[in-house]
């Protein structure tokens, strides 16, 4: 009689490492809450500032800042263990979520112009957006990702009621409102979104 062979079970299918370590990045980021604050923040922020006068950039910059500020709020984690580890390369995963929130709220504001406005320029949303995303790694990596919308907040609140002028420090804190093209502007932004990029990504959030 012939023996009869065991029957091969078929393999698990396995995720790909790519998939796996953003879905773990994910969970410890908190990303689907930031995503849901994020949300949150755009409608009440849009719902503020419906009717108000058309072409008033600073409408745009409060929803900007809204979504920024929400979505920051993942750039800590809260397993302390998992981001002491060196067996992840956290530095191009942190660098890469301080991009995503700058994207992010690029994308909403294409998507959704604050009060029937016309869209930003393309320079002025680019600058906007990778300045406020910096502002928000320089807050999670000097006082932790539940603190990182305060800068901001707080910028956007200086640059509201700053009188506009032509002097340089009022261009640096006002940077958000500046038209684009606007040199002193663009430096600050770029000044912002790698400083706090590289800050973030090799220091990380405080714990």
């Amino acid at each position: 009689m012939r023996r009869r062979q065991p029957e091969r079970r078929a393999a698990a299918p396995t995720r790909r490492p790519s998939t796996r370590w953003l879905t773990l990045y994910a969970r410890s980021r908190q990303v689907p809450a930031s995503l849901a604050a994020a949300l949150i923040a755009t409608v009440a922020a849009w719902s503020l500032t419906r009717g108000t006068e058309s072409g008033d950039p600073r409408t745009q910059v409060l929803l900007l800042t809204s979504v920024v500020a929400a979505a920051a709020v993942g750039l800590s984690g809260q397993d302390r263990a998992l981001d002491r580890t060196a067996a992840i390369r956290w530095a191009p995963r942190r660098a890469a979520h301080v991009l995503f929130i700058g994207v992010l709220a690029g994308a909403v504001l294409l998507a959704l112009p604050a009060a029937g406005d016309e869209p930003l320029a393309a320079g002025t949303l680019v600058r906007n957006s990778a300045g406020a995303a910096g502002l928000a790694a320089i807050g999670a990596a000097l006082w932790g990702g539940q603190y990182a919308w305060t800068l901001p907040f707080g910028w956007c609140a200086v640059a509201l009621f700053v009188p506009p002028t032509d002097g340089v420090t009022a261009q640096v804190a006002t940077w958000l409102l500046q038209p684009s093209g606007t040199t002193v502007a663009g430096w600050t932004a770029v000044a912002l979104a790698s400083g706090g990029g590289l800050l973030y990504a090799l220091a990380g959030p405080r714990r």
